[in-house]
């Protein structure tokens, strides 16, 4: 009987190697490699914290940014008008200055005179014509004078408002900026530089943009071109092609769930730097391409909509540039693997 049942564990064995050489094939089928596999950014809670509140406080600067450079566009297109209607001002003054004096010169008398030296009907009637032709005339020049007028103050105004406004965004601004450097100063970051010049760096068509410059709202309706059969935004799809445009096509994928962050919300990509997926820490032209990819998104950051970049340890943020941050738990944790696009 011993005899008989080794075999029959070593079938049973044989059988258990074979399928999990199976299912092996299949996981290498759908990532070769296992490199494709989702990258876990999640880290530890500490590094989630310090995300969560750099991107309260970016938020808060950019919303800040777009308002002033909006208030800014108002007031340039108030004093084009008011340009305009300062143009149009003068001469018309100068016309009811010389209408008052006519008026004070002549008076009543003189247009009675007139119409009482007519030598006929007809010409009393063309006289009285005349008469009627002048005083439209008139009246038109000064209404138009006093609608001037008042557009002329209300522009000032206008103007005087936008004013106010920029000078409380630009404080706001500055609030933003120290957050943001107290959050990283607290994180144990300090200011970092990116290893490639944006001089080398390609421009990107920007997003639509609304007419004073600002971001219209972009909701998650579009599908995920990294085919994770989730919705992403129009900005992160323009942003995706730009790059690829450019040639960075690496692996790359944006949608999933998490419990933070922008991925859930269709808003942010994660682009391999390795031409074979999310594998360990990159060196060499895997380096290089994580460094080009990031100053493709830093240079365009404006066109294209970004709200943050991550790679290497750094994070790039609006108002304060690229900072050190410090994190543990690998590769991709660390954003050693993968460049992080955020979108606003």
């Amino acid at each position: 009987m011993i005899p008989t049942a080794r075999p029959r564990r070593w079938t049973l064995r044989r059988w258990h190697v074979a399928l999990l050489a199976v299912i092996t094939g299949l996981t290498l089928v759908v990532y070769p490699g296992g490199a494709y596999a989702e990258p876990d950014e999640d880290g530890n809670s500490k590094t989630q914290t310090l995300i969560k509140n750099l991107e309260a406080a970016a938020r808060g600067y950019v919303e800040a940014q777009d308002a002033l450079e909006e208030s800014q566009a108002k007031q340039t297109l108030l004093k084009q008008e008011l340009a305009a209607v300062e143009k149009e001002l003068g001469p018309l003054r100068r016309q009811v200055d010389v209408l008052a004096a006519e008026s004070y010169m002549n008076g009543r008398l003189n247009v009675l005179g007139a119409m009482l030296a007519a030598t006929s009907s007809e010409d009393f009637l063309s006289r009285a014509a005349f008469l009627e032709e002048l005083t439209q005339r008139d009246d038109e020049a000064l209404h138009r004078l006093v609608a001037l007028e008042s557009k002329a103050k209300a522009d000032k105004d206008a103007i005087d408002a936008e004013a106010g406004i920029q000078s409380a965004m630009s404080a706001e601004l500055k609030k933003r900026v120290t957050t943001l450097e107290l959050t990283l100063s607290k994180s144990g970051g300090r200011k970092a530089t990116l290893n490639w010049p944006f001089s080398l760096t390609p421009t990107a068509a920007p997003a639509p943009h609304t007419k004073t410059g600002g971001l219209p709202s972009d909701p998650a309706r579009l599908k995920d071109p990294t085919d994770t059969g989730g919705k992403v935004t129009a900005r992160l799809v323009h942003a995706y092609d730009e790059a690829r445009r450019f040639g960075f096509t690496r692996f790359t994928k944006c949608w999933r769930t998490q419990s933070w962050g922008e991925h859930p919300k269709g808003r942010a990509c994660d682009f391999s730097v390795s031409s074979g997926g999310f594998a360990g820490v990159p060196s060499g032209p895997d380096r290089v391409y994580g460094d080009k990819l990031a100053a493709f998104f830093v240079k365009n950051a404006k066109a294209l909509g970004v709200y943050y970049v991550i790679w290497y340890r750094m994070i790039w943020l609006p108002g304060v540039g690229w900072h050190n941050y410090s994190g543990c738990c690998g590769a991709a944790a660390e954003h050693q693997n993968h460049v992080h696009l955020s979108m606003l």
